[in-house]
């Protein structure tokens, strides 16, 4: 055990974790090089399309007689969840920080992470290759940081490998061995898992205590589940045989549990004829969701293979939060819980890809607490359909976040002026250095959910970065906003706005189905309600059959009897029913981002 190294890498978004973990595969030789590609521990599709990493993924290098075990962890905000589990299974951790970008707000977010977890942290500056890179800059600001020596800091460039073997010395000289004791009852912490159609849930385990051996037989301690252990093994990055793991090594277990409900990440693996001697393991504390969506599909009989894919993707994303809800306009499906927008579209595209489903998603919003005036406890809604007539209601409280702002110094009126706008409450400044500063704000968590972000990127040319967390519950003025399509009132639609926005945003809405819906053979009005009152509205003009095409002459009163008869045509049609409209999946997605 003294020759096993636990550690995992975490940065901000885009600072080259995974150009690093690549180049540490290859200098151990553990792909060979004619195996090797970019971004390798990136398994999913989307990873690669979008650069950025979605899931945490385990390998196992070898190094001069050391047994290495990496965690490639993802550096957006929405998966920090991913993160804090990689690092409650290991010693250690490399900080990495690019060059040309300095220390930004998600990167002293994943340090605290692990400062909480008593880690001993690498100090890594990446892309020293860059002619735009500023080592001294970035060595000073880690320095400030860390209170560490600037010497204890390693320049490396993941890209072309120089410096990169000075990371692994460091890693074995610094990040100290694991603690735990072969001879003890085996515990093993589930930090991850995933289905495989044929052998059931595939556990990733770090072994505490003991020793596991394939064929024994196996009890997870929460659920009360028991099983075999029809596999035990480690990855390189597959999954790669072994007879046994022993503690402190980081591997996985083919379970043989075709439920997924019964093995859950954080669980304490244990084995059948010892689950009474041992103390389980502390495990994850429960993930709160931010945002709340409705999942539905499209196709009301594709309900069963929604709730099979979710519960697929509920094992390789621990922090999908669901739970069944009925709509009376879609039906049955999901309301769901995220950690983020961008956790959001992650898990809609997974499900479209992996499990060929069409969704109605409809526009996300946050948990309000609602007072009734005939009740002094709350209710939580998580959709605009659950907030009752206002005669009912006394008063809602929103969440409200902490919010870390980094900016470069030239943009900060900018940066304050978009904060105001959205209803931050500013705290204070902090100044990491001569061109940097970090701006503390309270803010409702609805108005950094939707453009946010991408403004602040747009108004610091790119160098903005945020960090948030939540606070507490807060009274706000906000109302149900309905929209109606051609007198149908479209439930996924209706959103939770507040007061004193609801025309601007009614407006907004019905302006961008006015340029989105396709032209039908009627008049398409389009109407923004608050109770029974339209605050705003808009009209798509009909379709026209060109009636008059076939005449190939003769008098005007022909064309004029043509016309006539299209048009007492139509306001029968009108007379018969409303027209009904379909609104295409990539209408709500528009709305989303607007």
């Amino acid at each position: 055990m003294k020759n096993i190294r636990n550690f995992c890498i975490i940065a901000h978004i885009d600072h080259g974790k995974s150009t690093l973990a690549d180049r540490l595969l290859e200098l151990t030789g553990t792909i060979e090089p004619r195996k090797m590609t970019n971004q390798i521990l990136d398994r999913l599709d989307l990873e690669r399309e979008r650069g950025i990493t979605i899931k945490l993924t385990p390998v196992r290098l070898k190094y001069r007689g050391y047994e290495l075990n990496l965690i490639d962890t993802p550096g957006h905000v929405d998966f920090s969840y991913e993160v804090s589990r990689s690092l409650a299974a290991v010693e250690g951790a490399i900080l990495l920080v690019d060059a040309t970008q300095g220390i930004q707000a998600q990167t002293l977010a994943n340090l605290y992470l692990a400062i909480e977890q008593n880690l001993a942290i690498i100090p890594v500056v990446n892309k020293i290759d860059l002619p735009a890179a500023d080592i001294a800059k970035t060595k000073g600001e880690i320095v400030k940081l860390l209170g560490c020596a600037p010497e204890e800091i390693i320049c490396v460039s993941a890209k072309t490998g120089e410096g990169v073997p000075k990371i692994l010395e460091r890693i074995i000289e610094v990040v100290p061995a694991p603690i735990g004791d072969e001879d003890k009852p085996l515990r093993a912490l589930i930090f991850d898992s995933n289905y495989d159609e044929y052998r059931g849930v595939v556990a990733h385990i770090r072994v505490v205590d003991g020793i596991i051996r394939r064929g024994e037989r196996i009890k997870l301690v929460a659920t009360g589940a028991v099983s075999e252990a029809l596999e035990v093994g480690f990855f390189d990055p597959n999954y790669h045989k072994s007879q046994e793991l022993r503690a402190g090594e980081i591997g996985y277990v083919v379970t043989n549990f075709h439920e997924v409900s019964e093995c859950r990440v954080g669980d304490t693996l244990t084995l059948e004829k010892e689950a009474q001697k041992i103390i389980p393991l502390k495990g994850y504390i429960e993930v709160k969701p931010m945002v709340f969506a409705g999942v539905f599909p499209k196709e009301g009989d594709a309900f069963e293979n929604l709730r099979e894919a979710m519960g697929r993707l509920k094992l390789n994303d621990a922090a999908l939060v669901y739970e069944p809800e009925q709509s009376q306009a879609l039906g049955y499906g999901f309301r769901c819980g995220f950690l983020g927008l961008l956790h959001l579209e992650i898990f809609q595209e997974r499900l479209r890809r992996e499990f060929n489903l069409d969704l109605i998603v409809t526009v996300p919003s946050v948990a309000y607490k609602l007072y009734r005036r005939n009740s002094s406890e709350p209710e939580i809604i998580r959709s605009p359909q659950q907030l009752p007539n206002g005669a009912e209601i006394d008063y809602l409280e929103e969440p409200w976040v902490r919010l870390d702002i980094i900016t470069p110094k030239e943009y900060l009126g900018a940066v304050m002026k978009l904060a105001q706008e959205k209803r931050g409450i500013y705290r204070n400044t902090e100044y990491l250095d001569a061109t940097r500063v970090i701006l503390h704000y309270e803010m409702p968590l609805s108005m950094i959910l939707t453009d946010f972000y991408d403004k602040l990127k747009s108004l610091t040319s790119g160098y903005g970065s945020i960090n948030y967390e939540m606070l507490d519950y807060r009274r706000a003025e906000v109302v149900r906003l309905d929209i109606m399509v051609a007198d149908h009132l479209v439930e996924p639609l209706a959103t939770i706005v507040y007061r004193d926005e609801a025309f601007k945003r009614g407006k907004e809405i019905v302006t961008t189905l006015k340029e989105t819906l396709p032209r039908e053979m009627f008049v398409i009005k389009l109407q923004a309600v608050i109770g029974g009152q339209i605050i705003a509205a808009e009209r798509i003009s009909a379709l026209r059959k060109d009636v008059t095409a076939k005449l190939y002459g003769g008098d005007v009163t022909r064309k004029r009897k043509l016309l006539e008869k299209q048009r007492q045509g139509k306001k029968k049609m009108m007379a018969l029913g409303r027209g009904q409209v379909d609104i295409p999946s990539e209408v709500f997605v528009k709305l989303l981002k607007h």
